[in-house]
């Protein structure tokens, strides 16, 4: 039944997406207008909550860039993920970025379910590929200083964490992640 889903997703008429061309442009500005405004009012969140919500409002952005059927393929995906059944999981991400190639969301998803499978360069490739599409991807920062403390590069981990709260200072968890991680660059017990 998925291939079936994904075979009429990817029989779309190509002059049916073709004529709705100029209003996405417009609409793309402006979700890149308001990504500037929630990014800048991040860096000065005066609480958490505040910082939370604006970053849902940030996530869900980076989901909407993509089509409609993207985006049902990476909720089902990212349901998949949570439940475990990664295979499946990373079938729906194959899917999302085949039909939406510049959604930096859908590669770090992928990334995430490479991860979950055991196969890291893949992940890499895939986050590397995201924060080429977008450079303020918080999300897959952290998931590649994940990925890098794996692979016992803790210097690595430590920068690539630092970047993630340069962009969001408040980032669930990130300032106690910064500190394990400077103790094990560095030394630091900070």
């Amino acid at each position: 039944m998925r291939a079936a889903f994904l075979a009429l997703l990817l029989l779309a008429p190509a002059p049916a997406l073709a004529q709705s061309a100029p209003a996405p442009n417009r609409a793309q500005e402006g979700r890149r207008a308001e990504l500037d405004s929630l990014f800048d009012g991040l860096k000065t969140a005066p609480d958490d909550a505040v910082a939370t919500m604006m970053e849902g409002r940030i996530r869900a952005l980076w989901v909407e860039q993509a089509s409609p059927a993207t985006v049902l393929l990476l909720r089902r995906g990212a349901r998949n993920l949570a439940a475990r059944t990664h295979d499946e999981a990373l079938e729906d991400f194959d899917a999302a970025i085949v039909l939406s190639p510049g959604s930096a969301e859908a590669w770090h998803q992928r990334a995430q379910a490479f991860a979950a499978l055991g196969d890291p360069a893949s992940a890499a490739r895939d986050l590397q590929e995201a924060l080429r599409l977008e450079p303020r991807h918080f999300g897959a920062l952290m998931t590649l200083s994940m990925l890098q403390e794996e692979a016992n590069d803790p210097r690595a981990a430590l920068r690539s964490m630092e970047a993630a709260l340069a962009l969001h200072p408040r980032l669930r968890g990130g300032a106690a992640r910064l500190r394990e991680l400077r103790r094990k660059a560095e030394g630091d017990a900070t």
